[in-house]
Parts: C-alpha cells; structure tokens; sequence
C-alpha cells in the first residue's frame, strides 16, 4: 500500500485534477491518500501555495507537483511500489 498526501486548497480546480489523477492510478495501485489544505497553514503555505496541487509519498518526501498527467503519475509512482496483478 501506498500512503500519499495530497497538498490541496478549497476551490482549486487543479487539485481537483490531481484527485481525479489518484482516483485513476489506484486502479492500477494500492493507493491511499489524504488531502491537506494548505491554507490552514502558513508553514504549508511557503512551500506548496506556487505549487498545489502536489503529491507527496511522505517517508521518502519525493514529491510530484502539477502538471501531471497520468503516465507520468504512475511511472512516478513505480518508485514506491509496482503496479498491482489487477491492471
């Protein structure tokens, strides 16, 4: 299983993209994630606020920030684990 975090903000049609991306990848990956806002942050806001939406894979801290389409979201994601038997 991979654990992913998705730097994301209300409203943002990008990062409404970038979910849809995850939603397609799982089907090929066994994939969690869990979306952060970043404006309840001022912390997260220096980083990720030019940059959401972005998805990080948070022990190795590589991350993949828009655009992506969904070649490049599953080669990325063959660093954390292979494509499961069902795709």
């Amino acid at each position: 299983m991979i654990s992913l975090i998705l730097y994301s903000t209300a409203g943002c049609h990008l990062c409404e993209l970038a979910e849809a991306q995850l939603q397609d990848a799982a089907q090929a990956f066994e994939l969690t994630w869990t979306v952060v806002d970043i404006a309840d942050s001022a912390e997260l806001m220096k980083p990720y606020a030019l940059r959401i939406p972005v998805v990080t894979e948070p022990v190795t801290g590589r991350d993949i920030g828009w655009p992506f389409d969904q070649t490049e979201l599953r080669e990325w994601l063959t660093q954390f684990s292979p494509p499961s038997a069902t795709s």
